[in-house]
């Protein structure tokens, strides 16, 4: 009987990463400069699990924010919810705290925690839990943040040059509640990891404030340790027989990618290299079995109509 797997593809806890020397350095280099990492390359390569990783590691507060093409750089920073407001003044026909209204995005909780429990001092910060807690689970208090913004090049190319002021200066202002939030001393210093997929070319003035930093495809020997790191994790033994399809995978994704590059289509990722694997172990298909070949299109060597 097949084995099943105990996680999902991508759960974004911060629990496995192959973390080279070199992207090591770079997050080195952008919290020596204090500048946001840029990192770029190939979707399904590993990009958006770095935040997590790093602030499980480092025992850092994590927040992300997932870019859409409707995102507004003040969502990062703030939201607040004019319709509700409106709707209560014309019911209470009262005097209204906005703070109640106000919600605070991912970097007003990276850079001042406890202004965003208080709304800026306007409510009591008693009754607004950091939204990180649900991710370290530590009782000692975290040193510094991890900020992800997933995906900037989806967003408006106004976003990016709207950011630069509060990513450089670490301070922005609410403009319903004229708050001023700054980077507090006990909060740390973060580490915002900014993605892209290179769908939409970002701006000069924004490129040029990040450390950059592009993720290398997959190698053959990368794939088979990317794998065992993610088996010894889910508790999964190692036999011969695992050892041999984690490498035929890894033959049938390098193969894949040769080929796509030929046709100059989509190169199949290390993330969908992973999804086979987990195909394989759960539905117990080996390189011999029958259904090995309607895997490999399941999974690895997509045909080009499907992305269509």
């Amino acid at each position: 009987m097949a084995e099943q797997t105990v996680q999902g593809p991508d759960p974004r806890d911060g629990l496995v990463y192959d973390m080279s020397d070199d992207l090591r350095t770079a997050v080195e280099v952008a919290l020596a400069t204090d500048r946001p990492l840029l990192l770029s390359g190939d979707p399904g390569s590993g990009k958006s699990s770095l935040a997590p990783y790093h602030a499980r590691r480092n025992g850092m507060r994590y927040y992300e924010h997932v870019i859409t093409s409707r995102t507004r750089a003040t969502d990062l920073l703030w939201t607040f919810d004019s319709v509700r407001r409106l709707a209560d003044a014309q019911a209470h026909r009262g005097r209204l705290n906005d703070g109640d209204y106000v919600v605070p995005g991912a970097l007003w909780w990276a850079l001042a925690p406890e202004s965003a429990r208080s709304r800026g001092g306007l409510l009591s910060p008693a009754h607004h839990r950091d939204p990180s807690e649900r991710f370290l689970h530590r009782e000692e208090r975290p040193s510094g943040a991890v900020v992800l913004i997933d995906e900037i090049d989806k967003a408006d190319p106004d976003l990016p040059n709207s950011l630069l002021v509060p990513l450089a200066s670490h301070e922005f202002t609410v403009g319903e509640t004229g708050t001023l939030v700054r980077r507090e001393a006990d909060a740390g210093p973060p580490l915002i990891v900014i993605t892209t997929n290179g769908e939409r070319d970002l701006p000069q003035a924004f490129v040029r404030r990040c450390v950059t930093f592009t993720l290398p495809g997959p190698t053959h020997e990368g794939l088979v340790r990317i794998a065992r790191l993610h088996l010894r994790h889910e508790k999964r033994k190692i036999s011969d027989s695992v050892h041999e399809l984690v490498v035929a995978l890894a033959d049938e994704l390098m193969r894949a990618r040769e080929t796509a590059g030929l046709g100059h289509q989509r190169r199949p990722s290390t993330a969908e290299y992973l999804d086979a694997l987990r195909a394989c172990l759960t539905l117990g298909i080996t390189p011999g079995d029958p259904r090995w070949l309607l895997l490999r299109s399941l999974t690895l060597a997509k045909p080009a109509e499907a992305g269509r």
